[in-house]
């Protein structure tokens, strides 16, 4: 081979091995990966990153199951927003809101896998069953079932419900789940091919302005 020849050969493979790298450390891409809130979130429940959530949906609870590997890939906790778009929702941020009110924070990866079986389970399918799964859930805890609320429970409840409200018409959600991130991006979940990605694309989102 030429001087020439092997001179513009070495000039391909580096070129080659150049674009195969720029493909694996693409940085997210808005419009495919996240995109950009209509308003800046500033509610006290908004935090570094918040996901948006229901109760009663099915996405949502296969999303709990990954979020320990997310927050563990993001080295910080994720707060939750219980979204109100319809009745089942509004019903189901009662019942998230009463937890977190009590506890003082977002109820550990048990309780909401505990929360979402009890709404969502087909053996829960008449009321008093699905009330009975949810005191349970309370009570094992310590803490007092949303349909044992008194009245200044239920009035810092509403006031909990208010603002998950403003949050979900803020932020004009059409579907959860999903991720705010520092009340500004909004995480596209199927944009992503597993957790780490979701991962990458949070870490990436901190760091923007």
């Amino acid at each position: 081979m030429s001087k020439n020849k092997f001179s513009i050969f070495i000039a391909l493979v580096s070129s080659f091995f150049l674009i195969a790298c720029s493909e694996n450390n693409q940085q997210p891409q808005k419009g495919k990966q996240y995109e950009l809130l209509p308003s800046t979130l500033t509610q006290s429940i908004i935090t570094p990153v918040t996901e948006v959530f229901s109760l009663t949906c099915g996405h949502c609870r296969t999303m709990e199951s990954m979020v320990p590997q997310i927050e563990e890939g993001i080295k910080q906790p994720i707060s939750k927003v219980h979204v109100t778009f319809n009745e089942s929702a509004q019903i189901g941020a009662l019942i998230y809101y009463a937890a977190q009110m009590q506890l003082d924070n977002t109820p550990d990866h048990k309780m909401m896998d505990e929360l979402f079986e009890a709404v969502q389970s087909r053996d829960h399918v008449d009321t008093a069953a699905k009330q009975q799964a949810i005191e349970e859930i309370f009570n094992s805890r310590g803490l007092v079932s949303p349909y044992q609320f008194d009245g200044i429970q239920q009035k810092a409840l509403f006031e909990e419900l208010s603002v998950a409200e403003s949050v979900t018409k803020q932020g004009q959600f059409n579907s959860v789940p999903t991720f705010i991130i520092n009340g500004k991006y909004q995480l596209i979940t199927s944009g992503h091919k597993d957790v780490n990605d979701i991962a990458n694309t949070i870490n990436y989102l901190l760091s923007q302005p």
